[in-house]
């Protein structure tokens, strides 16, 4: 069969692995092929494993969780290590905001749906507020530091290079630190059919993966050159985030499968999504 594996910029993992042939090295080994789906809204992956358009995918933390509660048939197969320092909130370095209960009524710019929706629902439930009704979330744009400087908006959500970048201009304070109320790590999921039929493919893509980052890790200079020539940005800025990501691929343990609940548990409670999950279920079914 030809392998279908969605790419986007969001996940790094994937973004590099699709650069440097170890997936179709891999799956050759197997009689098997490969080709790349590029797509540019990570929160379409569950819509786009549940319609055939490809058959794996990797997010941060929330769009599986959606695509649960939407009905999707999804499996985990594999996650990163945590990544701590890979985002962070922004307000502007006066702002008088000090807190996260100082958010109250105040806008959020994020990407929602992504691992964002997640950091600050968690933080705001922490703190004993609602995503739903305490602040207004809007989607972030390329606009959205500016809106911040300008004081058009509450507080950011930045990752990667663009907060790197952030953090070298100045004038921005971080109000909350990834790594201080969610793991953010990285996760691949697919359909269940192919997990449970066809596991070797799985355990394929996951050792793929695993040399993927092993390459990043050893060469994070050349892998900001790649990014910043087709995403743009400086290299120096993607040299920063892609060292501050742990590039490590693990099985899925219950640590994780226990934020991913606490997480669905939040949105749901919240009305993010319409309907109550057991993160447990996405896990393959034993024979």
């Amino acid at each position: 069969m030809t392998v279908v594996i969605g790419v986007h910029r969001s996940n790094p993992s994937l973004y590099h692995l699709s650069r440097l042939g170890y997936a179709e090295e891999e799956l050759a080994a197997l009689g098997e092929t490969v080709t790349w789906h590029p797509y540019t809204d990570g929160v379409r992956t569950g819509a786009h494993l549940a319609d055939g358009t490809i058959d794996f995918g990797g997010t941060g933390s929330t769009p599986p969780v959606t695509a649960q509660a939407a009905g999707h048939d999804i499996v985990y197969t594999a996650v990163s290590a945590p990544r701590p320092d890979h985002g962070a909130l922004l307000v502007p370095e006066d702002s008088p905001v000090r807190t996260v209960a100082d958010l109250e009524g105040g806008t959020v710019h994020l990407a929602v749906g992504s691992w964002q929706t997640h950091l600050v629902a968690k933080a705001l439930d922490d703190a004993g507020l609602s995503y739903a009704t305490d602040i207004t979330p809007a989607r972030a744009d390329a606009d959205s530091e500016a809106k911040l400087r300008a004081g058009e908006v509450t507080a950011w959500v930045a990752q990667g290079a663009e907060l790197a970048a952030a953090r070298r201009t100045g004038g921005l304070r971080t109000l909350i630190r990834t790594g201080e109320v969610i793991s953010d790590r990285s996760v691949f999921f697919t359909r269940r059919d192919l997990a449970e039929q066809r596991p070797e493919l799985v355990e394929a893509l996951t050792r793929a993966l695993r040399r993927a980052d092993e390459w990043a890790a050893a060469h994070p200079r050349e892998a900001a050159e790649i990014a910043a020539a087709d995403q743009g940005g400086a290299v120096e800025d993607w040299e920063t985030a892609l060292r501050a990501l742990p590039w490590t691929i693990e099985e899925v343990g219950e640590e994780f499968l226990a934020e991913q609940q606490r997480a669905a548990d939040i949105f749901h409670r919240t009305g993010f999504v319409d309907r109550a999950i057991t993160v447990a279920d996405a896990l393959p079914r034993k024979a």
